[in-house]
């Protein structure tokens, strides 16, 4: 998990957003006591409001599911005024699934995607990368940090 080797080199003041409370609750066991040092919040990432900013934030799977313009300007507002460093994004790639746990995904290139966000961030760089899931199937994903 992210969290735990975060929390290992001693990084502090991490937020995890989830929409699931069960994916939250699934992190905090995982954690056990080291939990207690981290801010945990359910939300849908289009409808997050908060006043902390980000040094970091890292998308492993979301910004793929929003599929509707008015969700994706959400979650750029939200982000461009939240991050004061840097954004990694994990998106489906053109060669990834269409759909992720049977519901509709949007996926993206390099140029779509740095087109997206370049109102807010300044691309550094963009990697393809094969995930291989549970079920042994093969996922292109498009790693990217601005």
């Amino acid at each position: 998990m992210l969290v735990d080797f975060l929390l290992q080199k001693g990084f502090q003041n991490i937020t995890v957003l989830d929409i699931l409370a069960a994916a939250i609750d699934r992190a905090k066991a995982l954690l056990g006591e080291k939990s207690k040092l981290v801010k945990w919040v359910v939300s849908d990432i289009t409808e997050f409001k908060t006043d902390d900013h980000f040094d970091l934030w890292h998308d492993r799977a979301t910004f793929h599911f929003l599929i509707r313009n008015s969700q994706i300007a959400a979650y750029l507002q939200i982000a461009g005024r939240s991050i004061n460093n840097h954004m990694v994004v994990g998106t489906f790639s053109k060669n990834g699934p269409d759909k992720c746990s049977g519901l509709p995904i949007k996926q993206y290139t390099e140029g779509k995607l740095q087109n997206q966000l370049k109102k807010y961030f300044e691309k550094i760089s963009c990697i393809n990368q094969d995930h291989i899931t549970h079920l042994q199937t093969k996922q292109n994903f498009l790693f990217s940090s601005f």
